[in-house]
Order: C-alpha cells, then sequence, then structure tokens
C-alpha cells in the first residue's frame, strides 16, 4: 500500500472533535493529543498535518467488529507507552467510509502509518505484541530525522492551551454526530463574532455535511436522466463532492448556469459558491472553475 494512497481529497475537512479520553483502569495514561478518533472532518488536522511532526498510526476498525476494539486497546497501551514519539488516530470505517476508501483497505482491522501526509507502511489484521513492537520500531527508524519532532508533553510549552468552550460544544456535538447542534454551536459563535475564521469555515462544512445526508445516493445517475430538474442536480453535486469529486460537481453546476435562465440560474450560481467555500480560494481547481463560471454567466 505505501505510496499508492492519495490522501489530498481529504484535506477538504477542517474541524477536529475532541480526543479519546484514557482509560482509568491503571494503564499508563496516553499523553494528550497522542491518542485521538478520527473521522472525514478533522482528517486532514489530525492525520495529514500532524504526521509532519511524528508518525500517525492510522487504526481502521470500529466499535461493531471485536477483533478490532480488542486490537484497538493493545495499540492504546502502545500509544501510551511511546510518549508521544508517534500518534494514534482511530477510525470507525462504518462512520468515515471515505477514510476507508481512501486507503482501499480491505479488512478490518487495518493499521497504516502516515508520515509527512504520505502512507508509509501497513499491515492488516490484529498483530502479536512482539511484531508490533518491532513494527513501531521499523516505523521510527525510517522516519528519524526527516519530521519535525515529538508533541509536546503536557506542561512543555509555556503557555498551556485554553480551549474554547463555544468550541469545545461544537466539537462534541460533532463528534456525536449531531450536526445540528454543531450547527447551532458554530452559530452562536459567529452571532458574536461574525468574522470568525474558523467557526466560519466549520460550519460551512458541517452544513454541507448535513445536506449531504438528506440526498438519495443514486442522485447522480437521477440527475443524468433528467438534466432539466434543478434540485437533481443540485444533489448530484452534493454526492459528487462527498464523494471526492470537486472538479465534477463544478462542472455540473457550470452546465447548469450555461442552460439556464433568470431564478434557475442565480440558485445554481449560489449552489456553486457554496462548493466554492469549502475550499481555499486560492485553490487552482477553484480559480480555474471561477473562470468558467464566469464564461457561463456571461
Amino acid at each position: 500500500m505505501s505510496g499508492a494512497v492519495d490522501l489530498s481529497a481529504l484535506k477538504e475537512r477542517a474541524t477536529a472533535p475532541p480526543p479519546r479520553k484514557p482509560s482509568g483502569d491503571g494503564a499508563v495514561s496516553a499523553l494528550p493529543g497522542t491518542v485521538i478518533d478520527v473521522n472525514e472532518v478533522n482528517f486532514e488536522s489530525e492525520v495529514l498535518v500532524k504526521s509532519s511532526q511524528v508518525p500517525v498510526i492510522v487504526n481502521l476498525g470500529g466499535r461493531a467488529y471485536e477483533p478490532s476494539v480488542v486490537f484497538t486497546e493493545v495499540l492504546e497501551r502502545f500509544a501510551a507507552e511511546a510518549g508521544g514519539q508517534w500518534i494514534l488516530a482511530n477510525v470507525d470505517v462504518d462512520v468515515s467510509p471515505q477514510i476507508a476508501q481512501a486507503f482501499g483497505i480491505k479488512s478490518v482491522p487495518t493499521v497504516v502509518a502516515v508520515a509527512a501526509g504520505q502512507p508509509l507502511a501497513d499491515f492488516e489484521g490484529a498483530q502479536p505484541e512482539e511484531q508490533l513492537s518491532q513494527w513501531f520500531a521499523a516505523v521510527l527508524q525510517a522516519t528519524a530525522g526527516k519530521l519535525s519532532g515529538p508533541v509536546p508533553a503536557a506542561g512543555d510549552a509555556d503557555e498551556p492551551e485554553v480551549e474554547d468552550p463555544r468550541f469545545v460544544a461544537a466539537e462534541t456535538a460533532l463528534d456525536a454526530g449531531d450536526l445540528d447542534g454543531a450547527i447551532a454551536a458554530y452559530q452562536v459563535i459567529l452571532d458574536d463574532e461574525p468574522t470568525n475564521a474558523e467557526a466560519l469555515n466549520a460550519v460551512r462544512q458541517v452544513k454541507f455535511m448535513a445536506r449531504v445526508e438528506n440526498t438519495d445516493p443514486d442522485s447522480v445517475a437521477a440527475a443524468d436522466a433528467d438534466p432539466s430538474n434543478l434540485e437533481l442536480q443540485f444533489a448530484a453535486a452534493d454526492r459528487e463532492m462527498y464523494a471526492q469529486k470537486p472538479e465534477t460537481a463544478f462542472a455540473r453546476l457550470i452546465g447548469v448556469v450555461a442552460r439556464t435562465a433568470g431564478d434557475d440560474k442565480a440558485a445554481a450560481r449560489t449552489r456553486l459558491l457554496e462548493l466554492f467555500e469549502l475550499f481555499d480560494p486560492a485553490e487552482p481547481m477553484v480559480m480555474a472553475a471561477r473562470r468558467k463560471l464566469a464564461a457561463a454567466l456571461y
């Protein structure tokens, strides 16, 4: 698998849920932030970004799979003993199927080491602890001197970062799958601070996720069969975006803008602009789509 997986498509997510709490059963406690639940929303910040500091061990499994649950406990113990030399990112493949698809996994659990934003090594199925120790040692040896360094231990920073309780409330709702609750919590922040970039970006992402949940998985085929149906075109574009095909979604809506007029044209333009806002404005594909939109409008 190493080197064959393109993780860039998962970079459009932004907001991270709170880290998994270590167990209180007397086991070694992991440093804060070194064992974390990861989903499609926080994949970029918790895996791609942090893998420039230390290896991120992505554990693809799920609570519905008993062998995976048991093996996750073993991995979390190893993470605690590692003391911040690497981060364990637990992914529930039923909750975040796009991450599983990006890695091309065939069974659970599957474990992938990511360094500098790229897959480095992987294995399938639970492994004996002796082999795990050797595997982790090999990952650390392969990345030695190539990354920026371990995550700071608690108390190392001059000023401890204080979490904004408003964001904690939003992220807690998001982690629980309560998209409406997360949107409401982010909106509270925006009501107080209309220009808060983090909250603005987060609410756009979560609103998109909530909208996609209400679309038919067969929307693309239905829209292709009925090009004049505006709502079907909107739903299909959302499904294409969710499937990590943003350029296809942009092209679909630009086509709607080009062949419609009046209110339909304005509505298609508005929806397209909403999709643009899910990305950095300087993203080349967004800039190219904006040029095509301008041509379709005039």
